[in-house]
């Protein structure tokens, strides 16, 4: 069964353009149950939002900005955010912006279990971005579309990972320190030949640095990302389903 995500958009930090990939993005996790989107709808500016939040049954939560240079938008999503969490009726949160007001909500909630996915621009502050389970780069998601992620064969790896070689990033990790990061990794977790299950090394740099995302880096898998690299080994082993092979990755 899917999570059930509660998904709150920030609408005075969040571009009206991005909606269809937050929630294309948020469907590789679970399902929307709570789709809420917070302003001053009274505003001309959020006048051009209707038609999306109709087309995309997203509640608009209407608040007052009651005094110049305070954000009530933010204290409203915040006391949703912890009345859903204490309703019992979801597993995860989405938060939508790009403000590190919400560093403290997001951490409370993973406190109280929930699964706390983070969207927002490159600008969002660093807290923000590490107190979320995982965190999406709005920038990315729209870049990358509505690509489907395919399995590639060995030979199609090679040929994507010459294409786009891994120069810069999008988040905390350039190309420097992730190669350190991923061979420390590789270091901690490989056999006694020195090979470690390529899947677990994603899942632990998804661990260590919430916004690490393969399309950050140009590449829809983890496999062409690596073999971008040029400081790894990948080997591809074959398992007792002739349709699956697993990867593993050593230090060179």
């Amino acid at each position: 069964m899917d999570k059930r995500i509660a998904v709150l958009i920030d609408a005075d930090n969040v571009s009206e353009k991005y909606m269809k990939y937050i929630f294309d993005e948020i469907s590789n996790h679970g399902a929307p149950t709570y789709k809420r989107i917070y302003g001053d709808w009274t505003k001309p500016q959020l006048g051009s939002w209707k038609k999306l939040l109709l087309d995309n049954s997203i509640t608009p939560i209407q608040q007052y900005s009651y005094t110049s240079g305070k954000n009530a938008t933010d204290a409203a999503l915040i006391i949703d955010a912890m009345d859903i969490l204490y309703s019992g009726n979801v597993e995860g949160f989405c938060i939508v912006s790009s403000d590190s007001d919400f560093t403290r909500l997001a951490t409370r909630l993973r406190e109280a279990g929930m699964v706390v996915i983070g969207m927002g621009e490159k600008k969002t502050p660093k807290p923000f971005i590490a107190a979320c389970e995982k965190f999406k780069y709005l920038e990315v998601l729209a870049s990358m579309g509505k690509e489907t992620e395919i399995a590639l064969e060995p030979e199609q790896e090679k040929e994507e990972s010459k294409k786009t070689p891994v120069s810069k990033t999008n988040g905390m990790l350039g190309r420097k320190k992730l190669i350190e990061v991923i061979r420390s990794i590789v270091t901690e977790i490989s056999d006694e030949d020195g090979w470690a299950f390529l899947a677990d090394v994603g899942n632990i740099l998804s661990k260590r640095y919430p916004d690490f995302d393969t399309r950050n880096y140009g590449h829809a898998k983890l496999t062409p990302m690596v073999i971008s690299l040029k400081a790894f080994e990948i080997s591809s082993r074959k398992t007792t389903n002739p349709n699956i092979t697993h990867k593993f990755i050593k230090n060179r």
